[in-house]
Order: structure tokens, then C-alpha cells, then sequence
């Protein structure tokens, strides 16, 4: 999950670090183990010659295994969408940290917004399940974002903070090093309703302003911020384009594989 090879001519500098682009997809509760077969002997051959990025696809628990079966020795890694912090125990209907790479993940989604939504997901238990993560190690996607009524009530910055500093509670500047940022404005995912890369990107720049004030500023200019909220096609090119926007995590577009390759290949 580091990128390797030679800088790609996408990555973005900033001093002397480079950030290579991520892109990942987030299946959410779509796909059975012979669709996502499908996808992906579909979406390889679209893919095989990118280099300019990373791309990281989250099916869902079941498909976890046929998943990284199927993708085995291309360029693509797999993630899952949750799991629990605890290595193993009575708690009925979970997953644990060690299952999801026992499985062929390399990544996990911790704290999106439908699992603080829906799920009770709380900075706790993002900071909690981001350390199970490292310890399996496996790459955390942390999730951060406001809603529509917290940006409207100029609560954006606030609740970002609160977020942060929950979520990356007692971590090391090493631990800070191996975790990926994703910003998903609740606002904007599932509606339509994207982000302008103008706002994304004063976001993003806060974030990084966060990650420079708890690590270093080292650390922030290293750490790789992904924005996440009806991501398309057609506006991938103006988010990348912005200097502080590393990647994307992609919902809907991702499950259908001409439409996530086209993003993949911005």
C-alpha cells in the first residue's frame, strides 16, 4: 500500500514529498461473491497499465476472499468496509481486524458516516478500531465529515476537530504515517450533491493543518487526504486537479466497471 516504483508524474509535491493518488471504492451492501468475480475480470484489463495511483476496492464481508482470490497479482488491493477493534471474543455478528487480512484485505474503511449514522459509530470507537487496524497491519482509511446542518451552521471546522483529535487519540507520529484521510461531507454522499473542489480543498488544507499541529509538519505535508461525496466521472478531473486532494473514495460510481475505471484513470 506505499505506492513503490517511480513517482508517477500525478503525485503531488509538497517540499520535497511527493503523495502518490489513491482511489478506492466502496461497495457498501452491493454484490455477491459471483458479481464481484464479474467486476473484477471485467475491471482488470481496464486498469492494467495505471500506475498513476492506487486503487483499492471495499466489497463487502462475504465477498471479502473471492475478492482478493480474483484480484491476485494485479495492481489492485482490496479493502473491507468495518471491523471490530477487538482481536477476537463474544460479539455476536462482528469481524475481526485479523479475519478481514486473514481474508486478502490489506485495508479497512474505519468511521465512515453511514456507520456513525446508522451504527453508532463514535470518535472512540474510530480511535479504538484505528489501533486494531494498525496492529493487524492494515491500512486505515479514516473517515471524517460534517452534515448539512453543521455546515450550514458554520460548524464544518468544529466538528472536523472534534473528529480528528477523537479519532487520532494517543497515536504516534509512526502510527499517523501508515493511515489515509478520507473527507465525506454527509451532505454530499448518496445525493448527488458534490462538494466543489474549492470547498474540498479548503477542507483538505484544514485537515492537513490538524495532522501538522498534533504530529508535525512533516507528517501533514506526507499523510494523503481523499475526498469522498458523489465522486463521478465527470468531476473527478477538477477535484484532482486541486493541490491539496490526494484521491477519492468512490460509492456508487465504484460498481460498475467502466464507470470506476474511468475515475481510476483520470
Amino acid at each position: 500500500m506505499t505506492g513503490g516504483g517511480n513517482p508517477p508524474h500525478s503525485q503531488k509535491r509538497r517540499g520535497n514529498i511527493l503523495r502518490r493518488p489513491v482511489i478506492a471504492g466502496n461497495w457498501k451492501m452491493y454484490k455477491t461473491r459471483e458479481e464481484t468475480r464479474a467486476f473484477f475480470e471485467a475491471f482488470k484489463p481496464l486498469v492494467a497499465g495505471t500506475h498513476s495511483c492506487e486503487i483499492i476496492v471495499a466489497p463487502p464481508f462475504t465477498s471479502l476472499a473471492a475478492a482478493a482470490e480474483t484480484v491476485r497479482g494485479s495492481n489492485i488491493a482490496i479493502a473491507a468496509q468495518n471491523a471490530h477493534w477487538e482481536r477476537e471474543g463474544a460479539f455476536t455478528g462482528e469481524i475481526s481486524m485479523r479475519m478481514i487480512a486473514d481474508c486478502g484485505a490489506e485495508a479497512v474503511i474505519i468511521g465512515h458516516s453511514e456507520r456513525r449514522q446508522y451504527f453508532g459509530e463514535t470518535d472512540e470507537t474510530v480511535n479504538r478500531k484505528l489501533k486494531a487496524a494498525l496492529a493487524a497491519e492494515l491500512t486505515p482509511i479514516v473517515c471524517v465529515g460534517e452534515s448539512l446542518a453543521e455546515r450550514e451552521a458554520n460548524m464544518t471546522h468544529a466538528v472536523l476537530k472534534r473528529q480528528f483529535d477523537g479519532g487520532m487519540a494517543a497515536l504516534t507520529a509512526e502510527d499517523f504515517s501508515r493511515i489515509l484521510l478520507a473527507y465525506e461531507p454527509v451532505w454530499a454522499i448518496g445525493t448527488g450533491k458534490t462538494a466543489t473542489p474549492e470547498i474540498a480543498e479548503e477542507v483538505h488544507r484544514y485537515l492537513r493543518g490538524l495532522a501538522a499541529e498534533h504530529f508535525s509538519p512533516e507528517q501533514a505535508s506526507a499523510v494523503r487526504i481523499l475526498y469522498g461525496g458523489s465522486v463521478k466521472p465527470d468531476n473527478i478531473k477538477a477535484l484532482m486537479a486541486e493541490a491539496e486532494i490526494d484521491g477519492a473514495l468512490v460509492g456508487g460510481a465504484s460498481l460498475d466497471p467502466k464507470s470506476f475505471a474511468a475515475i481510476v484513470n483520470f
